[in-house]
């Protein structure tokens, strides 16, 4: 990449949604309110007006590998990762990481 180039967008956002089926099986992110989430945090990015190539983007992913960390995101290009338990902390991360460029330490995995 020419260092004039900019990423597509500013940050990508992966949600893993991941759900094991299973009584022996891992743990995973679909099963702890992920699509909610994920949902959520598209809508408050779009009421933000951040939802545009060269901004923000929020995706779907499959599964991150880090299922006992869990549920996960993680924020592009910086690859910061996060676990979350509510909203709330879906919105201290957009606040803070996409809106402030901050690291939210507490999150952070």
């Amino acid at each position: 990449m020419d260092t004039n180039d900019k990423p597509f967008y500013e940050h990508h956002v992966f949600f893993c949604m991941n759900e094991r089926e299973g009584k022996d099986c891992r743990d995973s992110c679909g099963k702890h309110g992920a699509l909610e989430a994920q949902k959520h945090a598209k809508s408050r990015i779009k009421a933000l007006g951040l939802s545009a190539p060269g901004k923000v983007r929020i995706n779907k992913g499959g599964c991150m590998d880090r299922c006992e960390e869990g549920p996960v995101i993680v924020v592009y290009p910086q690859g910061t990762w996060y676990t979350y338990v509510d909203n709330s902390d879906i919105d201290e991360i957009i606040d803070r990481h996409i809106v402030k460029g901050e690291v939210v330490e507490r999150l952070k995995i």
